[in-house]
């Protein structure tokens, strides 16, 4: 048996707790969805919380080795910079967040990594809509080119959203991918699932 475990914070998470247990109505249930007619061994495991930042991914880290994942996806970061953007902090504290941020990340990949698993790196992302959110971008780009870092220091995967999801909402429209500029719709979540589904079967089969 094969267990792919998804840790994140809301968009991962995607009513898993309340509403559509055990996956949720998101990515991770559209991954299942795609991947379990391949795979007979396959178990998904959604350990996504909503409000979680990279801290309390690693104060949980001894509850989710003990589901002894094989893969693990992790989609974290704009929480973080929703602390530095929404509570009056200085140019100055929010970089000092940031180090926090980038120091916890790469703990908890210490605290994840075996020889035996992989793991697979998501980057966080903000759509410009509502406006307020523009000014989070600089701060996405930013943590985006820290996470990038140790995933080539680690040569471990990381897959790039920001981007794909702001240009997919401009082909189509914002609605049809976000429902509030942070959070995803079903097509948005599409995307997420078909390009982790690629990286796991390539890595599986290759």
């Amino acid at each position: 048996m094969t267990t792919l475990l998804c840790l994140g914070d809301s968009i991962t998470d995607c009513g898993r707790i309340l509403q559509d247990p055990p996956l949720g109505n998101g990515y991770v249930k559209q991954l299942w969805d795609q991947l379990s007619p391949l795979s007979a061994d396959l178990q998904i495991i959604n350990k996504g919380m909503d409000g979680f930042t990279v801290s309390r991914l690693l104060q949980h880290v001894d509850s989710y080795l003990a589901l002894k994942p094989h893969i693990i996806t992790i989609l974290i970061g704009i929480n973080d910079i929703g602390l530095m953007m929404n509570t009056n902090r200085t140019a100055a504290q929010r970089e000092q967040m940031m180090q926090a941020f980038a120091r916890d990340y790469d703990q908890l990949l210490d605290e994840l990594h075996s020889p035996q698993r992989q793991i697979i790196l998501m980057e966080p992302f903000i759509f410009p809509w509502p406006a307020r959110y523009r000014l989070w971008i600089p701060y996405v780009r930013q943590m985006s080119s820290l996470i990038r870092k140790t995933a080539l220091m680690r040569q471990l995967p990381y897959i790039l959203l920001q981007d794909e999801l702001n240009q997919a909402a401009l082909r189509y429209d914002p609605d049809q991918i976000t429902t509030d500029g942070i959070h995803l719709t079903d097509a948005g979540h599409q995307l997420i699932a078909e390009k982790l589904r690629n990286i796991i079967l390539y890595k599986r089969l290759g």
